[in-house]
């Protein structure tokens, strides 16, 4: 009789467990090494084809650093600006720049911070609306030359973040 009891008990306890499966976990999407390091390559051969000795900077969604690549013969401040202009990425969430050209209407310009800088070159990482890191390239000419290449290398990965 108390082995039946206790089976009900049991029984009835599983069934008013909380069950993760039906309430489901939290989920994310992860900016992997093989997306970040195929990202950063591309972009640094789309500088070298044009010409441009380049520092390519990949970030993730923490704002850690997850690939850096820095092509022969690119300068050594590249690496610096390199990584302030993920920072800026990651600080406010669209591309780095002049802030007068880059926030969303009705946003306020924002503030430079000690360790970003208003440079383009500097591109989101997103699936939909969700950020999962940034991309910079530094060391071409100009800016938009920076820019360009990091598209590409977003470009490249583009059918992986979904």
């Amino acid at each position: 009789m108390k082995s039946g009891f206790l089976i009900i008990c049991i029984a009835a306890s599983v069934l008013w467990m909380p069950r993760a499966s039906a309430q489901g976990l939290p989920t994310e999407k992860v900016l992997t090494i093989d997306v970040a390091l195929t990202m950063a390559q591309e972009a640094m051969l789309q500088c070298r084809a044009k010409g441009y000795k380049v520092t390519v900077t990949v970030v993730d969604r923490g704002n850690e650093l997850k690939a850096l690549i820095r092509d022969d013969g690119a300068g050594l401040g590249s690496v610096q600006i390199g990584r302030m202009k993920t920072n800026s990425v990651m600080h406010f969430g669209y591309p780095s720049g002049p802030p007068a050209a880059n926030p969303p209407p009705g946003t306020a310009t924002p503030t430079p911070m000690s360790d970003s800088v208003f440079a383009k070159g500097g591109i989101p990482i997103k699936v939909g609306d969700d950020l999962l890191g940034a991309i910079s390239v530094s060391g071409a000419h100009n800016g938009e030359q920076d820019a360009d290449c990091a598209k590409a290398g977003l470009a490249k990965v583009a059918d992986r973040l979904k």
